[in-house]
């Protein structure tokens, strides 16, 4: 037996960063370090290729231990050590039967908590039989705590957060959700959930909110204010920002706009009489998180530092951030759906790592229709994976330590800390809301990023990158929507008659809660709080989904395909050797089928006569010429003029012109694709000239 011990350190001495950054640059020849070595995020913050400890924060201990200031490195001390990560599912299937059937099913599979969407009807605070395409349509069609209580049968309410996802109509919600609590015998100390008041999320995403944007707040404010002293449990108010997200901010202005509404709210509640750390303790943040799990990482763990900042400025005592993680709607793809499992895991696992409380694992059919059974199994079994046989839960704050994070961390929080500050200055959230300015600080912020991914330096598998015209649709159940909207006027026809008007009451929380107790509906409630007498409105903020772009170009080749029989066509006309085409060739047919184009390939041609004349034959009226920059000067003159003369409208060279543009033009070709070329303004200018773009 050998007596040896292994040493790392004596194997693998100690380099210093100069010695190192020299012989790097000796192996560039010449190139620039920053220019090949240094990436950048959206925010402008530079990702070194290396960390080392000379980037190691200032001070002894700068970023604190877990649960304590300034809570980078998790809200509690041991993190989900002790209880796992709370898995906490979506359920928004308009057939309220349906819904508790999902939910069970995810409860019976290992699901700790589940959050309701209720549909447009019910989030604006409308009945289902006084309006008409809203209802049903993304979310439950429930309304009153009879539907509650067909959604929810058999939950086990004392054991089982319950959270709401209600939109402008949170209070009559609230409101409903306590009445189904209370009609189950849930004394209040058992009662367990959130429900997510969040009327800015609410304004920014549908442009319009039923009431002032004063009356709203002061409904939140009621809502804190009664639910702190009733239920011990259950948090009041939500700072949701996947609007934000969606639309393409990035992870700083995320964070900032996230504290810029934190405080809004804060205000309202303090105003109402709450001291800080009550309504401190009543927010419950709900963050997007995208495929950059380093940056999804650090996004989670400088939110809760800014936000213990906050408070503590605020004059409140220090608090960790209770904080519900998602993966954000914008990374996900209609398209190739399962490369999805990959995106949602990656979103899951930096939840995890970055200290979330709360993860919902979104199902990989989410961006195209209803999640079904077997999406939510693998949706739910991700997180249980990541959490059971990964054991990603059993070490607290495992990003902790890494020079990398911990800057990454502190770069991104200083990020977010200016723009917090400059919209405190404009006047807060609801007037930087209310002015545009946060429209147009995500639109500017969403500009490169849209840039890079109509180039594909940013590529989407599946949509823009190596994507699959022959894939299998997913197996799509149609939704009665119409039947349904039938049934639930009818419930609502025979309810209870209306309530008094609650707009003046002092204590609103109550009233809507002794009200929706006995049986009046959310919209019932809503209409005696005043709603739709006056509304605040802005222009919504406008969502950027990556994949939107390429998968419309997708959606208009399938609406032709199935007109005329046969989608656009594209022939490459693959000139040379195979070693001379095989590589752009490749990179055309990738780059067309992006666009929905059928690409019509071949082993190759000797000549422009034999290319030509395979063209004629192709039904295409675009020919793309392939092979080596070796054989272009020779091939392009002959090439290029055979295939117009064979009918070909539009010709397209693969490969940077460099000097040749000009002469090549003159030989008739009509564009050039190339790595970093504009790909989706060139796939949408062929696809206007087919005819299938109008």
């Amino acid at each position: 037996m050998s007596t040896s011990k292994l040493s790392v350190k004596d194997d693998f001495p100690t380099v210093e960063y100069e010695t190192w950054r020299t012989t790097v640059e000796e192996t560039l020849h010449g190139a620039p370090f920053e220019k090949k070595l240094v990436s950048h995020t959206y925010e402008g913050i530079d990702i070194q290729p290396v960390y080392t400890r000379r980037d190691q924060l200032e001070g002894s201990n700068p970023t604190g231990f877990p649960g304590s200031m300034p809570f980078v490195r998790g809200s509690k001390p041991l993190g989900s050590v002790l209880g796992g990560t709370d898995l906490r599912q979506e359920h928004a299937h308009p057939d309220i039967a349906v819904a508790n059937k999902a939910i069970l099913a995810d409860l019976e599979g290992g699901v700790t908590s589940v959050l309701v969407k209720l549909d447009p009807a019910a989030r604006q605070g409308l009945e289902p039989n006084k309006v008409g395409d809203t209802v049903g349509q993304d979310g439950v069609m429930a309304y009153d705590v009879e539907d509650f209580d067909a959604m929810l049968k058999k939950v086990g309410l004392d054991i089982i957060d319950v959270t709401l996802d209600s939109g402008a109509a949170f209070l009559p919600a609230a409101a409903t959700l306590a009445g189904l609590w209370d009609n189950r015998g849930v004394i209040p100390a058992k009662a367990r959930g959130a429900f997510n008041a969040d009327p800015l999320a609410a304004l920014a995403r549908e442009g319009s909110l039923p009431v002032s944007a004063e009356t709203a707040l002061t409904q939140l404010a009621d809502l804190a204010k009664w639910t702190s002293q009733h239920y011990p449990h259950v948090t009041a108010v939500s700072v949701d920002t996947a609007p934000y997200h969606d639309a393409g901010a990035t992870a700083a202005q995320d964070i900032a706009m996230a504290m810029a509404t934190a405080v809004e709210y804060l205000r309202a509640m303090t105003d109402a009489g709450m001291s800080i750390d009550r309504a401190a303790n009543q927010i419950l943040f709900r963050l997007s998180l995208g495929t950059h799990h380093f940056l999804a990482i650090s996004k989670l763990r400088a939110a809760r530092q800014l936000w213990a900042r906050v408070v503590e400025a605020c004059g409140g005592s220090p608090v960790g951030m209770k904080l519900h993680t998602r993966t954000g709607n914008r990374v996900l793809t209609q398209r190739d759906p399962y490369v999805n499992l990959l995106r949602n895991t990656v979103a899951a696992f930096a939840g995890i790592i970055g200290g979330a409380d709360a993860v919902t694992s979104v199902p990989f059919d989410q961006a195209a229709q209803l999640p079904n059974e077997f999406s939510r199994r693998i949706a739910r079994n991700t997180v249980l994976i990541l959490d059971e046989e990964s054991h990603l839960n059993y070490v607290v704050d495992p990003a902790g330590g890494s020079w990398f994070m911990e800057k990454l961390s502190s770069q991104l929080a200083e990020k977010a800390w200016s723009i917090f500050q400059d919209i405190q200055g404009e006047g807060g959230m609801l007037a930087a809301l209310k002015s545009g300015s946060v429209a147009s600080q995500i639109d500017a912020a969403y500009a490169p990023r849209a840039k890079d991914i109509a180039t594909r330096r940013e590529g989407i598998t599946g949509v823009s990158e190596f994507p699959n015209l022959a894939e299998e649709q997913l197996d799509q159940r149609p939704v009665d929507v119409a039947g349904l909207r039938t049934a639930a006027a009818k419930r609502q026809e025979s309810k209870a008659a209306d309530i008094a008007d609650m707009s003046l009451e002092t204590d609103l929380s109550s009233a809507c809660f002794k009200a929706a107790s006995e049986g009046a509906s959310i919209g019932q409630i809503a209409r005696a709080l005043g709603f739709h007498k006056t509304t605040t409105d802005i222009t919504a903020i406008e969502p950027h989904l990556f994949a939107q772009p390429f998968e419309e170009l997708r959606d208009a080749s399938d609406v032709w395909c199935t007109t005329k029989g046969q989608r656009p066509r594209v022939f490459l006309a693959n000139m040379g050797p195979v070693a001379h085409h095989t590589g752009r060739a490749t990179f055309a047919k990738n780059f067309f089928e992006a666009g929905g184009f059928e690409v019509i390939s071949n082993d190759g041609f000797k000549d422009a006569d034999s290319a030509s004349a395979a063209f004629k034959e192709s039904g295409a009226n675009i020919a793309v010429i392939c092979s080596s920059d070796k054989l272009y000067p020779e091939m392009v003159p002959s090439v290029t003029p055979a295939l117009k003369a064979a009918g070909a409208r539009s010709i397209v060279l693969a490969g940077h012109p460099a000097d040749n543009e000009s002469a090549w033009r003159e030989a008739g070709v009509d564009r050039f694709i190339f790595i970093k070329c504009d790909v989706l303004a060139t796939l949408r200018d062929l696809l206007t000239d087919e005819g299938v773009l109008s």
